[in-house]
This record gives C-alpha cells, sequence and structure tokens, in this order.
C-alpha cells in the first residue's frame, strides 16, 4: 500500500510540475528609473512606512532579535516557516539582490536563483503592491544595518517540501497582478482597498482556507491555523458588524487598539502595535470606508440562526458568577467603561460563533496593544485559574444570552479544547 502511495505522489508530482511549468506563472513591470531605488532620504522614509503598513517586522524579526534579520518562526499545519534576512547582508540577506530580484519575490513569490518562495510569505497579498512601492521598500531594507544571520531552513513535512506540488499550487491558487483601481470609486476607497487587499494582507488571517492552505480571500473569516484565534469576518455585520460601525471608531480601533465599539486582542493586538498604529489619519480612513463598504448590509436584515435554549441552572451559575467576577468592571448593565474596560452588550466579538476568542480572553486574559493612542492599556486578567471549565462556560453562556446579545452556548467541552492552546 505504501509503494502505491509513493508512485501516486510520484505520478502527481511530475503531472503537476509538467504543467506548472508550461504555463506562465510571472509577469514583469520594469522600475521607472533607478532614481526609484536610490538611496534617497525620500525612498528611504516611503520604503519605512510601507514596511510598516506590510508588518513586515513582525515575520522577520526573532523575538528579541534585530530588526528585520530573520529567524521568526511560523507554525502552520504543514510545518515551520522561518523568516529570512532582510537586511543587506550580501552572504546571508538582501545584499546581493538587484531591484528586480526584490520585485519578483514580492510580485511574483520567486527567489533570485528561481526557486519558488511558500506562500507563508503572503505574496499572494503582496504582489497587488505597485512597483514604485516595491522599489521604495527595496530602498529602505538596503539602507539598515547589515546583519550577518544565516537564513534558518524550514523545516516542512514531505510531500509539502517539494518544489514540483508548489508549482502546481500556484497554478490553482495563484495569479500574479498589480492592483486595479477601480474607477467608479473614489482615490479614498481605491487606497484603502489597496492597503487591506495588498500590503496589509488582511485576507491571511480573515479569510477561511482550505486542506492545501489556500485562503479564499473573501475576508468572510475564519480559524487562523495554529494560533487558536477566529479572525471574524470583515464582511458580514454578524461578525465583526463593521457595516453599522462608525468610520471614527474604525479608525480608533485600528490605529489605537481601542474603540466604543471594542478592544483588538490577540493576534489583532500585534498587529495595531506593530504595524497599523503608525499609519496616517488618512490611510487609517481609507482602510476604514473600505472596510466599512464591504459590510453594508444593514444588522437588521443578517440572518438569525436558530439557537438551542441554555438550561436555567446554567444561566444562573452564569449570573451569579458575572456578578461575583465580571461586574465591577464590565457594569449590571454588560455596557463597560471605555477605554479601561470594554462594552460586553452589543459586542459581537463575544457573541458570535465560535466562542474561541472569548473562551481564550476569559481563560488567559489579555491587554490591547500600547499604543501612541493608549500608551496604558488596561488589561483583562486570566480567570483560568479560579474557573473550571463548566464555570467558563456557564458565564459566557450568560453574558451572549445577556442585555440583548443572541449568542449560541458554550459548553464546557468548548472551553477544554482552548484551554491549552499555546499564548504565542
Amino acid at each position: 500500500m505504501k509503494t502505491v502511495r509513493l508512485v501516486l505522489l510520484a505520478a502527481v508530482v511530475i503531472v503537476g510540475l509538467a504543467i506548472a511549468l508550461a504555463w506562465p506563472r510571472a509577469d514583469f513591470v520594469p522600475a521607472s528609473s533607478p532614481a526609484a531605488w536610490a538611496s534617497a532620504p525620500a525612498n528611504i522614509a516611503r520604503g519605512a512606512y510601507l514596511a510598516r503598513a506590510g508588518d513586515c517586522i513582525a515575520c522577520h524579526t526573532a523575538r528579541g532579535g534585530v530588526a528585520y534579520a530573520g529567524g521568526r518562526p511560523l507554525d502552520t499545519p504543514f510545518g515551520h516557516f522561518y523568516g529570512p534576512n532582510l537586511t543587506p547582508d550580501r552572504d546571508t540577506g538582501i545584499g546581493a539582490w538587484s531591484e528586480d530580484d526584490f520585485w519578483n519575490a514580492l510580485h511574483n513569490g520567486i527567489a533570485p536563483s528561481g526557486r519558488l518562495l511558500y506562500p507563508a510569505f503572503p505574496y499572494t497579498n503582496y504582489t497587488k503592491v505597485t512597483r514604485a512601492d516595491a522599489d521604495a521598500l527595496f530602498a529602505y531594507f538596503r539602507s539598515l544595518p547589515p546583519q550577518r544571520q544565516a537564513n534558518r531552513p524550514h523545516d516542512i513535512r514531505f510531500p509539502y517540501d517539494q518544489q514540483a506540488l508548489l508549482a502546481g499550487w500556484r497554478l490553482l491558487y495563484f495569479r500574479p497582478a498589480e492592483y486595479a483601481a477601480q474607477p467608479a470609486r473614489s482615490a479614498s476607497w481605491n487606497r484603502g482597498a489597496y492597503l487591506v487587499e495588498g500590503l496589509g494582507h488582511c485576507s491571511a488571517c480573515h479569510s477561511t482556507r482550505n486542506s492545501l492552505g489556500a485562503a479564499d480571500g473573501a475576508l468572510a473569516g475564519g480559524m487562523i491555523p495554529t494560533l487558536g484565534w477566529y479572525a471574524p469576518s470583515l464582511t458580514a455585520n454578524h461578525e465583526a458588524g463593521l457595516g453599522d460601525w462608525r468610520e471614527a471608531d474604525i479608525v480608533a480601533l485600528l490605529g489605537t487598539g481601542i474603540s466604543p465599539r471594542g478592544a483588538a486582542t490577540g493576534p489583532m493586538a500585534e498587529v495595531v502595535a506593530r504595524s497599523l498604529q503608525y499609519l496616517t489619519p488618512d490611510d487609517l480612513g481609507a482602510m476604514a470606508g473600505y472596510l466599512k463598504s464591504l459590510a453594508a448590509t444593514p444588522v437588521s436584515a443578517q440572518p438569525t440562526p436558530a439557537l438551542l435554549p441554555a438550561a436555567d441552572q446554567v444561566l444562573a451559575e452564569g449570573g451569579r458568577i458575572y456578578a461575583a467576577q465580571c461586574a465591577a468592571c464590565h457594569g449590571d448593565d454588560g455596557k463597560g467603561r471605555m477605554p479601561a474596560y470594554p462594552p460586553l452588550a452589543g459586542n459581537r466579538a463575544v457573541t458570535m460563533t465560535p466562542a474561541v476568542n472569548a473562551i481564550r480572553m476569559t481563560v488567559n486574559g489579555g491587554f490591547p496593544p500600547g499604543t501612541h493612542g493608549n500608551p496604558r492599556p488596561y488589561g483583562m486578567p486570566p480567570f483560568g485559574h479560579e474557573l473550571d471549565d463548566a464555570q467558563v462556560a456557564a458565564v459566557l453562556t450568560w453574558i451572549r444570552a445577556s442585555w440583548g446579545n443572541t449568542g449560541a452556548p458554550v459548553t464546557a467541552t468548548e472551553v477544554n479544547r482552548y484551554r491549552a492552546v499555546s499564548l504565542d
């Protein structure tokens, strides 16, 4: 049986490679001039801003390491990937790369050697970045102090480590193309779309992934593989609900990590802290306008799922726990006290399904990000050491059924499933 599987795999590799090699998978846009990537102060400043917008530092900087020198692990269902060195060291970084090499990696997902890059590097989003912005990024990374730090090889399981299979994956799921502005939309809307779909690579977390790791790009929400957090839909009002947010509140959440409607926690807190807080008000406003347009369906028009009622004894226990542990901060009415304590009434972060984010915050606690607009964030203390699985389930069930909330009951089994998930 093992021999048959190997033969079939070999056949798939050969056929996939033949098809992929016969189908053009790259395109090329020339730079406007050598001045576009020259080490001029304006280019470097622009590239630094774009690197922030793309949150490049998150994957290309090890914990406690030199910025952009690589080494941070990214755990995936297919194995461990390690962010490479982006400093201009000639032997271990990108010091020997040309501006075209950098563009080809960003736009086409192809290394200078011709090796296909894995989409853990989100070139499926970055392909939308303009050549001018790519050149500015290249100018910025070339301006960094060279750091001699060898890249750690990826640790990927067979057969996902085969370039032939990656070529077949690209044939199915990747089309290189710059962002094309929609002429019927405003300049601000197009700028927001460019940032959300391209540099911001929001679909890397906020889209469903199939068994081969391909994101559908629809921003309809999904579990973040291996992290154990749910990135809510940005298009459905019964999840993130941005359609009925004021744009100013969306801007506040993206730029500071807090807003009158809730706070950024989990992986989103890191995105705000390392990336979004550094964007200009105009760019944050453009992103907010674009995201709000995606979730334009009125909340009242969203389907309301049929929910099984929670048992009376569970609700009674949940109410008792809430009064003892939660009401002092979030209020008897669930309205909270911003910016310290976010509201729970009408907060879709605690009512959406799955309830994983609410479970993890209750068990492990957490903080919004420390930002220029919120330098001393208030934290949520962990209750996992005080409440068992059934008690966490009871209090969340009560919260999700109170003050007009309509969330499904939470079970002790669900809580137990996420209690042991890594905090990183």
